[in-house]
């Protein structure tokens, strides 16, 4: 009993230091976020401000464009996770439950593809852009997001679906359930947790990607926040600490506030499918 109560203890201390560990750079940009110039420049900077200061927030916004931005990036993030949810449900439970050479295949590709680093396709990506005139445009920024998240978004439903009984659909059929019914009525609210991972997943990635916005957009009004935070950085690369910090800081607000309202959906959601079924 004792030995079993060490081990728990151990796996709970060893959690909040993994806890502690993720924290620290969150905690550590909303601390230099308030701190005014005079603390930014000390040898010997603290974690709590002494004067803390809204400032380095007025600042950001008045330097950039930050609003519109961030609708920028909002509207590539969102757009981008919804189609990837609806490209890859439906594919994701053919691979799952049809195993056959052209699904392994397709798995074998889904997992070669995320090896591939973004330098070796943007120069193709961007030549099939120019040809669809879609360069410097929001909807074929959302076309690319989509397509490097199906991959991942692909490997994470077939997952799900996998776990789902095929007694369950089986039953339903025995109980006259057409296949359409079956899919939206048993096995859709057993997917849910699922989706809304994948859905997640492919938000957050939009939302913090760099790279193929800083290349594939160039009005400045399109433009999405990764790539404005560049713009705090001087032309020798000397950073205006305190608004980068408070506009960094408030660039990683949606996903954290994303993640709290569907955290509870993600870890229960599967659970209430299956009593709802």
């Amino acid at each position: 009993m004792r030995t079993r109560t060490s081990a728990r203890v151990g796996q709970y201390a060893a959690l909040l230091a993994y806890l502690l560990f993720l924290a620290l750079p969150l905690l550590w940009l909303l601390s230099t976020a308030f701190k005014p110039p005079r603390e930014l420049g000390s040898l010997h900077p603290a974690w709590i401000p002494e004067d803390p200061t809204l400032a380095n927030f007025r600042q950001a916004f008045e330097e950039q464009p930050l609003l519109r931005a961030a609708l920028n990036s909002l509207l590539a993030a969102a757009g981008a996770a919804v189609v990837a949810v609806l490209v890859a449900t439906p594919m994701a439970y053919v691979m799952a439950r049809h195993r056959t050479r052209l699904a392994r295949a397709a798995t074998g590709w889904v997992v070669v593809s995320q090896a591939f680093p973004f330098v070796l396709v943007i120069i193709p990506l961007f030549l099939v852009l120019k040809n669809l005139r879609l360069i410097d445009s929001l909807p074929g920024l959302v076309l690319v997001y989509v397509v490097w998240a199906l991959p991942f978004a692909l490997w994470m439903l077939a997952g799900y679906v996998r776990a789902v009984p095929t007694e369950l659909e089986e039953a339903a059929a025995v109980d006259g359930a057409g296949r359409l019914r079956t899919l939206v009525s048993v096995t859709g609210p057993l997917l849910a947790p699922g989706i809304v991972a994948t859905a997640l997943f492919a938000f957050v990635t939009a939302w913090n990607e760099f790279f193929f916005a800083l290349v594939l957009l160039k009005t400045p009004e399109k433009q999405t926040l990764p790539v404005i935070l560049t713009h705090f950085l001087g032309a020798e690369g000397v950073a205006d600490l305190g608004p980068l910090a408070a506009a960094a800081f408030l660039a990683t607000l949606p996903s954290l506030v994303v993640f709290a309202l569907i955290q509870r959906r993600i870890t229960g959601g599967l659970l209430t499918g299956a009593v709802k079924s």
